[in-house]
């Protein structure tokens, strides 16, 4: 299983954004909780509903969001 499939988009949910399973937390806030110095337990143990795969999943879903913006138009 592709980890970016945990990743929804709903345009009713967060405004549309990137979403952990349908979840209301989002590819963000995630992202940026890992940024301000989280660490993946302490994320774990403060939203015991994600999962290990989750992270995982946020972190591959803006990287590949960052290789198509690299890659420019035409992607």
């Amino acid at each position: 299983m592709d980890l970016r499939d945990r990743i929804t988009i709903e345009p009713g949910k967060r405004s549309g954004k990137p979403c952990i399973r349908g979840l209301r937390i989002t590819v963000q806030d995630v992202l940026e909780y890992l940024a301000s110095g989280m660490t993946e337990h302490e994320i774990l143990e403060d939203f015991p509903y994600l999962e290990h795969d989750d992270i995982r999943a946020c972190l591959a879903f803006a990287a590949d969001r960052e290789r198509r913006l690299m890659a420019g138009p035409g992607l």
